[in-house]
């Protein structure tokens, strides 16, 4: 059986300039992204993409000063408590009903709930990901990740080498480029239809329609960036699918109140 619902959340929001995530584009151009994240109901219970921040390392002074340095980006959670239970409890879902997470990569605006998740279930993520985010230095730092938040003896990974079906209905694409091992995802719907969620692979719409280039990256070129963008349209072309950006303001509440109605 294929995916039977999906829920989309927001666990915050990201106040960045564009060229964050559009390359080329201006430095004083700000935009406040979404912290997206998705829910979908499968035969063994919810499967979680993506898990939002680690609200301990927004909340402590010393802990944000060190793990959010620059004044350029401003992360803001939206209320006082744990924003994915609080996500979570709207839907009138128990973290508990949730059996297994994939990640799309390990910056701290989409690992940092892992903590929820420690010990109790499976979570998806590609190898190379994983053996950037612990090499032993302090560039993934540097870039947007906290070891803290995925570095735990507990968490029992499930890596891949590549595309690999997470459950049926859902396939996750190896979309390197905007860190060495970033994943996007493929889901098929019960009743037909379906998305292509672009992740990081394609911050805004404009990255997909105009194909313009990511604006952070890792060990490729700008225009490297460009290839997983086109294969992500090839794919939803190919299927009838929508190809999903992962954090533009405007796609992700429309999309949002687009699967509350879907899936009411």
């Amino acid at each position: 059986m294929t995916i039977s619902r999906i829920i989309a959340l927001t666990l915050g929001w990201e106040d960045l300039p564009r060229s964050a995530s559009v390359h080329g584009a201006s430095r004083t151009d700000r935009v406040r992204e979404p912290v997206p994240a998705l829910l979908l109901e499968h035969d063994e219970g919810w499967l979680l993409l993506d898990t939002g921040f680690n609200t301990a390392l927004l909340r402590d002074p010393a802990l944000r000063r060190r793990f959010y340095p620059s004044p350029n980006y401003q992360p803001e959670l939206p209320g006082a408590g744990e924003p994915l239970e609080e996500a979570l409890a709207t839907h009138g879902i128990d973290i508990g009903d949730i059996t297994r997470v994939a990640l799309s990569h390990l910056h701290v605006d989409h690992a940092g709930g892992l903590k929820h998740f420690a010990g109790r279930v499976p979570v998806h993520l590609q190898r190379a990901e994983l053996s950037y985010g612990m090499s032993n230095h302090p560039e993934p730092e540097r870039y947007s990740m906290a070891r803290v938040d995925y570095d735990d003896p507990r968490i029992d990974w499930r890596l891949a080498d590549g595309d690999i079906e997470i459950v049926p209905g859902v396939t996750a694409l190896l979309t390197a480029g905007h860190t060495p091992g970033h994943q996007s995802f493929v889901v098929d719907l019960a009743k037909g239809g379906g998305y292509v969620f672009a992740c990081d692979a394609a911050d805004l719409t404009e990255n997909i329609t105009h194909e313009r280039a990511i604006g952070s990256f890792k060990g490729v070129t700008a225009e490297e960036t460009i290839a997983p963008i086109r294969r992500l349209k090839q794919i939803g072309a190919r299927r009838g699918y929508p190809v999903i950006p992962g954090h533009d303001p405007i796609a992700w509440p429309t999309l949002t109140a687009e699967l509350a109605a879907r899936f009411p």
